[in-house]
């Protein structure tokens, strides 16, 4: 954490210097006063300044910006975010050339990026943070295959009156495949297994 001590005629024009040089606002700050004024002699000799300790108190979502560009300086990528508050969180769209690198095989690096960028953002939060991670509009484009890969699968199960069983996906995916069939009259899903190789089961009522 960044801290700096900085003197002033009066606690308050300490302050107000060191949140200059911080370039921040006081509510992100946390301030110590290290020495109080006194006016020496007739009010001239001897006389001191305030001397404050200024720390600066981190901002979860700058956080882990910071840690996300850190990565992908070190993959040598060119990677601007996108900060969007959203009903679920705060989406952090990533911007750039050669993300497909970023998003992964079904989205797994992008997944794995979300994880990390979570654990960094709430550990300098006092409430929980969910950052979501995007790039190119990826997941609306999985979520739309998912939700017809979910209607394909349960005509299927239908037709054949046997039960399919998906491959092991993320708990953020296996909700859409829930979601989509929730309401369906002839078929019920749930999951089974263990994480990372819990997978969604599609079965007949």
């Amino acid at each position: 954490m960044k801290k700096i001590v900085v003197s002033g005629k009066t606690i308050e024009d300490a302050v107000k210097a060191g949140l200059q040089q911080l370039q921040t606002r006081e509510d992100r700050v946390k301030v110590t006063v290290l020495e109080q004024p006194s006016k020496g002699l007739f009010g001239l000799i001897g006389s001191k300044e305030a001397k404050v300790e200024l720390e600066l108190i981190p901002d979860p979502l700058e956080e882990a910006a910071v840690f996300l560009q850190n990565v992908f300086r070190a993959m040598n990528l060119d990677v601007s975010i996108e900060q969007k508050k959203e009903k679920d969180g705060m989406l952090f769209n990533l911007i750039g050339n050669e993300l497909g690198i970023l998003i992964g095989r079904r989205g797994q690096t992008l997944d794995s990026l979300q994880y990390l960028a979570n654990i960094v953002a709430n550990r300098y939060s006092d409430s929980y943070l969910r950052i979501l991670l995007d790039a190119e509009n990826f997941r609306d484009r999985r979520k739309k295959t998912l939700e017809q890969l979910a209607e394909r699968l349960a005509e299927k199960v239908v037709r054949s009156k046997k039960e399919v069983i998906l491959e092991p996906m993320s708990p953020q995916e296996r909700k859409v495949i829930h979601a989509q069939l929730q309401d369906h009259p002839k078929i019920k899903t749930y999951s089974k297994g263990d994480e990372p190789n819990r997978r969604v089961v599609i079965a007949l009522k």
